[in-house]
């Protein structure tokens, strides 16, 4: 029997077709010396074509899109040219071609209804195709991400193509995150805790300098580069703009004397509790502030009732703390304010290092001591002490400034390092969750070396990874193809009702 004597009229005749010309290919003498390997490579091959062919005549099952005489569109014109034209579209399973009517009128666009009903793009790549591919890009490299697409679907894509069909991935992400509605299960997770963590840093990324922040593009045109073919260590601070990132979860309480974190006594053996709803996120288009606010906007929908504690983990950098300070006046909210412990810990190592030498045990010693006394409250009468063991060893000039830089931290920031206070009510003191979040969407991906970013194209990858982070993509996705149908196509129309027919040749 011949693969070709399956009936042409009968549905699906091509891809039964070649379903047909495969098996008795499979049962040949040339087949059956095959190892595992190449059998593998052989079904893989054929079977991308046979879904390719299926979806191609299941298009073709919904006729070309005739809806009767004429389309009214948005813009209140008759079209009642109807003319059948061809497009393709690139699949998942290779390309497609589909024939279609056109409803038109001489100087204005043509609208296709069987393309609204099957949700088609604005280009030529499908929807899944472009979740493949977003999928990818928010992993590895684009040249990496081209090279996995083609390996699953045999399609090649333009490089600038893959940074355009990422950059429609992510547009509506802000959107989804405005209008979404947090599942009940998330609810009943998140009302269980009583503390809520915001918390913000962050984090540099090489960009072209055409898309430097404005102050940081002056300062690179009047630097000197040392080397002509690559960025040295200090002038990369001139060629990175900053991207903030941001994070929200809920958490029990975790109560802990400043003995256990400072490590001089034996902490508890239960397990320390767990993040729950978290939800992570960074810009590199956005400036801070807008950040900010998305972030007590995220809070706010969580706790609208300002029923929790609401813990805000910061660095201590005087614009995050203005704004932090703003956003929760602005809502009427009481916050807690909490220096991370970790920097403080930087700090005191610097000024320790300044009183030791390099491997001096006694410098662990030091660093302990004052660390447990800020934790036990005594913020200022550390920040003082410093400073007189460094006149009374009469450490002057540069070698002084790490000691007087600490003290100075301490002191400016002492109303938000009360330890003591945040240890007795279960609050989280490090920033565990947002260094993590800066290493995960940030430099594990935007710090690829010798990579300068767009800034529309960081942006687009920077979103497409924190839906992946916050577990947010399937959800997302529903959203973007609900929002790419309305604006591609339902909105073209006065009466888009005829775009969601069942079947679009019995509508007339």
């Amino acid at each position: 029997m011949e693969a070709r004597s399956i009936a042409a009229e009968k549905p699906f005749h091509s891809a039964l077709a070649s379903f047909e010309e495969l098996t008795l290919s499979l049962q040949t003498k040339e087949s059956l010396r095959l190892n595992h390997v190449d059998l593998e490579n052989r079904i893989d091959e054929k079977q991308r074509e046979i879904s390719r062919l299926m979806l191609e005549e299941s298009i073709r099952l919904r006729g070309g899109g005739d809806v009767g005489a004429q389309v009214v569109g948005v813009d209140g014109v008759e079209r009642t040219h109807k003319r059948e034209r061809v497009t393709h579209v690139k699949s998942i399973f290779g390309e497609v071609e589909i024939a279609r009517i056109g409803y038109g009128k001489p100087e204005v666009p043509s609208l296709f209804p069987l393309d609204g009903r099957l949700n088609f793009p604005d280009d030529i790549y499908s929807l899944n195709l472009r979740r493949m591919l977003g999928n990818e890009v928010a992993k590895d490299s684009f040249d990496e991400a081209i090279v996995s697409v083609k390996s699953r679907t045999g399609l090649v894509i333009p490089k600038r193509q893959a940074e355009i069909l990422s950059q429609k991935a992510a547009v509506d992400f802000d959107l989804f995150f405005e209008r979404r509605i947090l599942a009940p299960e998330v609810l009943a997770l998140i009302e269980q805790k009583p503390i809520m963590v915001l918390t913000t840093d962050g984090k540099g990324i090489v960009m072209r300098p055409e898309d430097l922040r404005e102050a940081t593009r002056k300062r690179a045109e009047t630097a000197q580069p040392k080397l002509k073919k690559r960025i040295s260590r200090g002038e990369k601070r001139n060629a990175k703009r900053m991207a903030q990132v941001a994070s929200v979860y809920n958490i029990d309480r975790n109560v802990r004397t400043a003995e256990q974190v400072a490590g001089t006594e034996e902490k508890s053996k239960e397990q320390p509790p767990r993040p729950v709803g978290k939800r992570v996120w960074a810009s590199v288009e956005k400036e801070q502030d807008v950040v900010i606010e998305n972030m007590f906007n995220e809070a706010q929908v969580r706790d609208p009732d300002h029923n929790m504690d609401w813990v805000v983990l910061i660095d201590g950098q005087l614009s995050q703390l203005a704004r932090v300070e703003t956003e929760g006046a602005k809502r009427n909210v009481k916050i807690t304010i909490i220096i991370d412990v970790i920097h403080v810990i930087e700090y005191i190592w610097k000024a320790a290092r300044c009183f030791f030498e390099e491997t001096d045990l006694k410098a662990e010693d030091w660093v302990t001591n004052h660390l447990l006394a800020i934790l036990r409250g005594e913020v200022k009468t550390v920040a003082a002490g410093i400073r007189r063991s460094a006149t009374f060893r009469k450490i002057k000039g540069e070698a002084r400034e790490p000691i007087d830089k600490c003290a100075d931290y301490l002191h400016n920031n002492a109303p938000n390092l009360a330890y003591n206070q945040y240890l007795k009510k279960g609050f989280p003191i490090a920033t565990g969750v947002i260094e993590g979040a800066c290493r995960h969407l940030v430099k594990d991906r935007m710090d690829i070396t010798g990579a300068r970013w767009s800034l529309k194209g960081a942006e687009a990858v920077l979103k497409l990874r924190s839906l992946h982070a916050s577990r947010d993509l399937d959800e997302y996705w529903e959203f973007h193809q609900a929002q790419e149908q309305e604006r591609n196509h339902e909105s073209k129309y006065t009466k888009p009702a005829i775009l969601r027919a069942t079947d679009l040749r019995l509508v007339k």
